[in-house]
């Protein structure tokens, strides 16, 4: 098809790239592997990209590369977070009203049903895109509650390398490695992985975990990373940051993963990929789409949201019986093959044939 001159793509993707800085928060990172997978399916050639990267300083920049978008390409494909949906959306459904595109929301994490909830005119444009592309069967059935009939699941997912059994790392003996994996802040409940493991190792009069503590700070919680980290003990320390493509070798030597979030709207954190991949079982509080991403007692082990004296009794028991957490690394490896690019991207590319 050509107009104006021009070979029309296969498609657009806006996000959040980030392009010009090493960032690894989970937006960027989730919009940069749909980019790659879809132009591996598609070539390189057929995919545009607009990065949102800037905010309000870059927007009328992006908003003219977006009506480019809807001139030269077929599928629009947005995957914006809180502040950019009330943006971007309203302004694809009025270039869909002269361009007539495929339009397409990939949703980046658990928030969206909530966000929308007192948002009639935002749910109303929403509902005219071709597909929304939810993480999780809990999103998607909230929304279908709320009469959206254009939503489909498509997990997380990441390109990784998944261990095989025979690469699988087991421990035998005290102390237990354990690893948090998240962007460093109070709200993935790093602070509860601290005081739970320093209150287990100190009731059991010995060190018997150990912590480590991996991911990019954010930046408007420095200070409070810094006091905590002057208040750790020689068996707890800060890792730093991990390249993406490095995940899987850096968190298979451990025993488990925590994840004590504490945003209750959580999707299928990259994080919990990675530690599948990795053949390591999951301790997790129970957020809303819990039971979609972790099988408990078979991938890993979920307590009471927010409930930090129950997390410290799963990390005591976990001690006296290492073997429950142990047998559940074949599960992990199995489990994270549900996650992989091609598993995922069937919806978008494949079985609904819209790009």
């Amino acid at each position: 098809m050509i107009e104006r001159g021009r070979m029309m793509k296969k498609v657009c993707v806006m996000g959040h790239f980030g392009f010009g800085e090493d960032m690894l928060n989970g937006q960027t990172v989730k919009t940069k592997i749909v980019t790659t997978e879809l132009k591996r399916q598609l070539g390189a050639d057929q995919v545009m990209k607009i990065d949102t990267h800037g905010g309000a300083r870059i927007l009328p920049k992006v908003v003219f590369q977006l009506l480019q978008a809807f001139r030269r390409c077929r599928n629009v494909i947005i995957l914006p977070a809180h502040n950019g949906i009330r943006i971007f959306v309203p302004l694809c459904v009025a270039f869909h009203r002269i361009y007539h595109r495929n339009l397409h929301y990939v949703v980046i994490g658990g928030w969206l049903p909530e966000f929308l909830k007192n948002r009639k005119s935002l749910s109303k444009a929403l509902k005219t895109f071709d597909g929304i592309y939810v993480e999780t069967n809990t999103m998607k059935k909230a929304l279908e509650e709320r009469g959206f009939a254009n939503v489909y699941v498509m997990p997380n997912f990441k390109d990784l390398h998944i261990l095989n059994e025979s690469e699988l790392i087991y421990h035998h003996t005290e102390p237990y490695p354990l690893c948090t994996f998240s962007r460093v802040m109070k709200e993935k409940g790093i602070e509860d992985a601290v005081n739970a493991v320093k209150r287990v190792n100190e009731q059991c009069g010995r060190t018997v975990y150990t912590l480590d503590i991996y991911g990019q700070v954010d930046s408007s919680q420095t200070e409070w990373f810094e006091e905590l980290k002057n208040q750790f003990p020689p068996y707890i320390r800060y890792g730093g940051l991990v390249p993406f493509d490095q995940s899987v070798e850096a968190l298979k030597p451990y025993f488990a993963l925590l994840f004590p979030t504490v945003f209750f709207t959580e999707g299928i954190p990259g994080t919990i990929i990675d530690a599948y991949a990795a053949g390591v079982p999951v301790i997790s509080s129970k957020w809303e789409s819990f039971s979609d991403v972790i099988d408990d007692e078979i991938t890993g082990i979920g307590y009471a949201f927010g409930d930090f004296d129950e997390l410290c009794t799963v990390l005591k028991n976990a001690v006296t019986n290492p073997q429950l957490i142990q047998q559940m690394k074949c599960a992990c490896i199995e489990k994270a093959k549900k996650y992989t690019p091609e598993a995922a991207m069937k919806v978008l590319v494949g079985e609904r044939e819209i790009l």
